[in-house]
């Protein structure tokens, strides 16, 4: 190689490495060189951090399908729950004890409490002699009733009068009737509490009447009907009772009296309230009685529960 041409080459080099020098600066100058003021669009100066997850639970949407036979199923209970109970054959039923109580030979059609009142006497002293009879004949025979009755009329059955007698005496005038000494008491405060707050007079609600001594609810709606010609409920006594559930005439068998009471009066017809007590008391008197009863004779012995269950032992 000549001098001259060893000479360019190493110009030629020089001036490279010289470019490639001034090349680096430059970059280096725009990287550190502050900004100008003007900023891309594209730029974001604020440092965006990434969304946290949220613990919140999505509610979940429940989709309801149409479902045409369980609703049918409901309606279908509703309308049954709404239907009303009624005692199988009970209409036929209480026209055989209507056509066996026709002739009215039972102790309770001349004795029973409707017959111990004196018919003559004032409104309130006869309301007044309606609620001592039926305090008297709690758990005591319409006989020994009517005859304990007919010594206090001829005594002076009148609140003032009874409030005046001793205990002694009116123990003896009512005697022998169950409980006599008890039923003492209870008569003499009642007939202090009409005297003080009824001006002798007897309450004419069944509540009124149920908040005197000795009073429950069996006297309180029977003294309703008879003394206020009102009704208020059925009077339920043992014969009630005991009839009503031999002929199944409560949903249930009943333990008590008044748990009989409560189970008639949800299907028995309003207009036969008064007349119930009346002919069962009868019935059961003569027929359907508590020991022994008479079902050969009973014209319901092929409809009565009781006297099948009876007949096939």
């Amino acid at each position: 190689m000549s001098k001259r041409t060893k000479l360019e080459t190493l110009n030629c080099t020089k001036k490279l490495r010289s470019s490639s020098q001034l090349k680096i600066n430059h970059d280096e100058e725009t990287v550190n060189a502050e900004p100008t003021g003007t900023v891309s669009k594209y730029f974001n100066p604020k440092v965006v951090e990434p969304k946290k997850k949220s613990n919140r639970k999505k509610k979940s949407v429940e989709i309801k399908y149409e479902n045409n036979d369980k609703n049918d199923d409901h309606n279908e209970k509703n309308g049954n729950e709404q239907e009303k109970w009624y005692p199988k054959n009970w209409e036929e039923t209480l026209n055989f004890i209507r056509e066996m109580r026709k002739n009215s030979t039972a102790p309770v059609d001349e004795m029973g409490c409707h017959k111990c009142s004196d018919t003559k006497a004032t409104p309130p002293i006869f309301r007044y002699q309606s609620l001592v009879a039926l305090m008297l004949s709690s758990q005591t025979k319409d006989q020994t009733n009517h005859a304990a009755m007919e010594r206090l009329k001829a005594h002076g059955c009148t609140p003032t009068n009874i409030v005046g007698t001793s205990d002694e005496i009116l123990g003896k005038l009512i005697y022998p009737v169950s409980f006599w000494k008890r039923k003492v008491q209870y008569i003499k405060r009642t007939s202090e509490i009409l005297l003080k707050d009824y001006n002798g007079d007897i309450p004419d609600t069944i509540e009124g009447l149920c908040a005197l001594p000795g009073v429950g609810p069996k006297m309180g709606h029977i003294c309703m009907d008879i003394a206020w010609n009102k009704i208020s409920g059925i009077g339920v006594d043992t014969h009630v009772h005991r009839i009503c559930n031999r002929l199944q005439w409560v949903k249930k068998q009943a333990k008590s009296p008044e748990e009989t009471r409560k189970q008639l009066e949800s299907w028995l017809p309003k207009n036969i309230w008064s007349e119930i007590n009346y002919l069962l008391v009868g019935f059961g008197q003569e027929i359907c009685q508590p020991q022994r009863p008479k079902c050969e004779q009973c014209l319901n012995k092929k409809l009565c529960p009781f006297a099948k269950a009876n007949n096939s032992k």
